[in-house]
C-alpha cells in the first residue's frame, strides 16, 4: 500500500535508474504499456530486497556485539528466525509470479501492438501504390494511417525490394533440389 517502492533506507536515485533500465529494455508505447513496466521494475526491486532481508535475519541472530553480550537485547534463536524466513520465502515466490505473469502480459500485449502496427503499414504501403499507380496524391491520414508519408514509402520501397529478392531467391536456388 506504499506510495513508493522506496524504502527510507534505500537510494531513490538507484530505483530511478532501475526503473530506467526497466523502460530501455521494454519500450512501451502506451499508457498500459508503461503501466506495466512500471509494475515489472516495482516487483523487481521489492524481490531484490529479500536476500538482504534474509541476511539480516542471519546477521541479526549471529550477532555477539558487547551490548548484546550484556543482555540488552537477546539474539534470536535460530528456532525463531524460522517463521521470518517461511514468510520472506512466500513473498518471494509471490512476487516473483507476479512479475512473470505482468512480463506475459506485456509482451502478449506488445506483440499484438507490432503486428497491427505492421499490418496497418503494410496496408497503407498498398494504398501509396495504388495512389501512385493512379496518379493521385495521397496522405496516410486521409484514410485514417497514423504513420507518416515518410514511414509509408520506406515501408513501400523494402516491401518491393524483399519481393524482389524472393523472385530472384526462387529463380537461383529454387530449382535445386535436396539431397
Amino acid at each position: 500500500t506504499a506510495q513508493t517502492a522506496v524504502l527510507p533506507t534505500e537510494d531513490p536515485i538507484a530505483y530511478q535508474q532501475h526503473c530506467r533500465q526497466f523502460v530501455d529494455e521494454h519500450q512501451p508505447a502506451t499508457a498500459t504499456e508503461t503501466h506495466l513496466v512500471q509494475e515489472l521494475a516495482d516487483t523487481s526491486w521489492r524481490l531484490k530486497r529479500i536476500p538482504l532481508l534474509e541476511a539480516d535475519l542471519f546477521a541479526g541472530a549471529q550477532d555477539c556485539s558487547p551490548a548484546r553480550q550484556q543482555g540488552d537485547t537477546p539474539a534470536p534463536s535460530p528456532q525463531s528466525l524460522v517463521p521470518h524466513l517461511a514468510a520472506l520465502g512466500l513473498h518471494g515466490a509471490r512476487l516473483s509470479r507476479q512479475f512473470q505473469k505482468t512480463l506475459d502480459q506485456l509482451r502478449e500485449i506488445q506483440i499484438d501492438r507490432r503486428e497491427r502496427q505492421r499490418r496497418d503499414l503494410k496496408d497503407a504501403a498498398a494504398m501509396l501504390e495504388h495512389h501512385k499507380h493512379k496518379g493521385i496524391p495521397w496522405e496516410p491520414a486521409d484514410d485514417g494511417f497514423v504513420f507518416s508519408k515518410d514511414q509509408v514509402e520506406r515501408a513501400a520501397q523494402r516491401m518491393t525490394r524483399q519481393k524482389e529478392a524472393g523472385h530472384i531467391e526462387h529463380v537461383r536456388f529454387g530449382s535445386f533440389s535436396n539431397p
